[in-house]
């Protein structure tokens, strides 16, 4: 009678990717740049720091997929709330400069690990580069639905409804008894009826 072997299953280069980048998103947050190393990260991962440096070139490698990891997670949230608006067109864009204000983009584990990327886009070209993509894309996304609603000049509207959209947010996230999301939904949308009329 042959012995039953065990069956071992190891955890997929992508799912072990993935892990090492929520940890590095989770480090950010809850201790800072100065708080996020090596060891941390993969402690918070529960894998050896090998392991980190067999997927990653290093940490400046994990914190530059983690942004681009972050950025994109934030983009499928804004296009699946333009999705779930509809066709009219203005109600896809409230839908969609309004999602920074709801869960999950106001978890305040967000704001730690986006402040952190912040200040590192001043300091690092990559993580300038990735930045610039990024914003660059949600500002297009927002110009293309501006223009569905007829905006004039919707590349200038896009700059501006996005820094204010990211200081309501930042204000929110830094102090939600503030003014609170719907006071901030608000806002934007008599700040896009003025802009529009």
């Amino acid at each position: 009678m042959q012995p039953v072997r065990q069956a071992f299953t190891r955890e997929s280069a992508d799912a072990r990717r993935a892990d090492l980048i929520d940890a590095t998103a989770t480090c950010l947050a809850e201790h800072g740049l100065a708080g996020t190393n090596v060891r941390a990260i993969c402690a918070k991962a529960g894998v050896s720091p090998g392991l980190l440096r067999h997927y990653f070139g290093g940490i400046d490698d994990l914190v530059a997929a983690t942004y681009e990891a972050t950025s994109d997670r934030m983009d499928a949230i804004f296009a699946g709330a333009v999705e779930s608006a509809g066709v009219e067109p203005r109600a896809r864009l409230s839908a969609y400069l309004t999602a920074s204000f709801r869960p999950p983009v106001t978890d305040p584990e967000l704001l730690g690990a986006w402040t952190a990327f912040w200040a590192l886009a001043r300091s690092d070209a990559r993580m300038a580069a990735i930045h610039a993509t990024s914003y660059a894309g949600y500002r297009a996304r927002l110009a293309e639905l501006l223009i569905a609603c007829g905006a004039v000049d919707a590349a200038r509207l896009a700059v501006m409804l996005t820094a204010m959209v990211d200081g309501l947010w930042l204000e929110l996230s830094l102090d939600a008894a503030s003014f609170g999301a719907d006071a901030a939904a608000a806002m934007v949308e008599k700040a896009v009826a003025a802009l529009l009329d």
